[in-house]
């Protein structure tokens, strides 16, 4: 999803939809014309790749993907109308304020990037700063100012701060879209005689869990390069015979640039999730922040 595209108000227009069933009703509700709403469907269609409401016999019944965004999307409008109801007086034209968000690279691409351009759309005057995520010193940076938001796996969450899981995410295995050995459907010996690239955060490492599976398997994979950082990777993969196993979401869209299968073993997937200190959980330019973040995930797909 483009969610350069993304207007919340869409959001609530699909809220209306789907609660009511009924564009003519919907419209009643918004207080708008049936041919404004009957566009913002269309809109929202395009947005999504999916009808999200079929005709039935009485109204409409929603598709099978508009069924898993219910719920997340109450969600996170709930949020946003409760912000609104606390601080009425908060004006994201008017806001200045710096927000800095602690996160890995592969998060800076798939979580903070769509984040900072709807922040440049809708509120222009609010900052942000990228920091790497330190989940050692990170209660310790938050209580001191330093960092206001961190996006990371909720389970490694230092305690005493507040935690709201975004989605989750899976790894998938990627090639350059010619690869001559890259196959749809890989056995655990063929994916081991690759050559892959792996990411080790702290650098230098060669194995991972994926390699404790092979290895109960009697298998070796063939690592040849330990890389640092996701962000690396695509362009590594896409110009060599190099394959790698990466976050889905960071190749999302992007069918065109590489081969993008399933990985013949397991592969554990994790949680996605934001974190905030006590010092900022009363504050609306922040609230808003992260309840525009939320807002974008459940544009995504439904945040699961």
């Amino acid at each position: 999803m483009d969610t350069k595209r993304l207007d919340l108000n869409l959001l609530v227009t699909l809220e209306a939809l789907l609660e009511e069933q009924n564009v003519t009703r919907a419209a009643r509700r918004l207080h708008l014309s049936q041919p404004a709403v009957s566009a913002q469907l269309a809109r929202l269609r395009d947005l999504f790749a999916d009808p999200l409401l079929i005709p039935a016999q009485r109204g409409m019944t929603p598709t099978a993907k508009a069924d898993e965004l219910i719920a997340p999307l109450r969600s996170a409008l709930e949020q946003v109308r409760a912000t609104v109801g606390r601080d009425g007086a908060f004006d994201p034209l008017k806001a200045r304020f710096t927000v800095s968000i602690a996160c890995t690279d592969y998060l800076q691409a798939v979580l903070a990037q769509p984040l900072v351009l709807e922040l440049r759309r809708q509120s222009p005057g609010i900052r942000v700063a990228l920091r790497i995520l330190n989940t050692p010193r990170l209660a310790v940076q938050m209580a001191r100012g330093e960092v206001d938001l961190a996006l990371m796996t909720p389970g490694n969450a230092p305690a005493g701060l507040y935690t709201h899981r975004l989605f989750e995410e899976r790894y998938v295995l990627i090639g350059r879209k010619d690869h001559p050995r890259l196959r749809r459907r890989l056995t655990a010996p063929q994916f081991a005689q690759l050559d892959h690239v792996m990411v080790s955060l702290r650098g230098g490492e060669f194995s991972t869990s994926v390699d404790d599976t092979l290895a109960a398997l009697g298998i070796r994979r063939n690592v040849v390069l330990s890389a640092a950082s996701f962000l690396f990777v695509p362009g590594m993969v896409a110009n060599s015979d190099l394959v790698a196993l990466v976050p889905q979401r960071l190749v999302a869209n992007r069918d065109d640039d590489f081969r993008v299968v399933d990985c013949p073993v397991a592969v554990q997937s994790f949680d996605v999730g934001m974190l905030w200190h006590e010092r900022s959980n009363g504050h609306a330019g922040q609230r808003w922040v992260r309840e525009m973040l939320a807002a974008i995930v459940v544009g995504w797909s439904g945040g699961s």
